[in-house]
């Protein structure tokens, strides 16, 4: 008889429970114009994404051993609002800057006397004449290279050539004693 008035003690509770849960909602006032209420859940990886309907403040919520947390999410849009904030302060400041220092220039002497205006002439000792060109005709000389250099090149090229063809030798003999 003992079990009989617990259980009936418990399924009282239990429908006290719900009343009470109906009748804070019906307190609560209505529920947003969406669905699901102010947020909206996804599943992400191990957790979920909880993105709040009227911040639009994103966080991403895990069941640890604890319980369920929440963390939001670092917001990259104002991190860059306050960075071009900060960029332009800085173009104003910059800006006010050269218009000062252009009036301090032109509150100067003029120019030091025997300073001409036009640059000169840059002259590089290192750079070779330019090709001739013949007056009335466009035609360009290109001096080709003395037979002494082409020598010099056709020698080059035998050696290491010869070297190759010894280290290719040298390298298949290595693997035939090998096998």
């Amino acid at each position: 008889m003992r079990t009989a008035k617990s259980s009936s003690k418990f399924s009282s509770v239990i429908v006290l429970a719900c009343c009470l849960a109906g009748a804070g909602q019906a307190l609560a006032g209505p529920m947003p114009e969406t669905e699901n209420g102010r947020y909206a859940l996804s599943p992400a990886g191990d957790g979920m994404l909880r993105l709040d309907t009227r911040t639009g403040a994103v966080s991403t919520c895990n069941n640890s051993g604890a319980g369920w947390a929440c963390y939001a999410v670092p917001d990259e849009r104002a991190a860059m609002d306050t960075e071009i904030g900060r960029l332009q302060t800085d173009i104003v400041r910059l800006q006010a800057d050269n218009e000062k220092l252009k009036a301090q220039l032109a509150e100067r002497e003029p120019t030091v006397p025997g300073k001409i205006e036009e640059p000169l002439p840059k002259s590089d000792s290192l750079k070779k004449s330019e090709p001739k060109v013949a007056e009335g005709e466009r035609k360009i000389e290109i001096p080709l290279p003395s037979d002494r250099d082409m020598d010099r090149m056709m020698s080059f090229l035998e050696r290491a050539w010869r070297r190759l063809i010894e280290m290719a030798n040298r390298v298949q003999r290595e693997v035939d004693g090998k096998i």
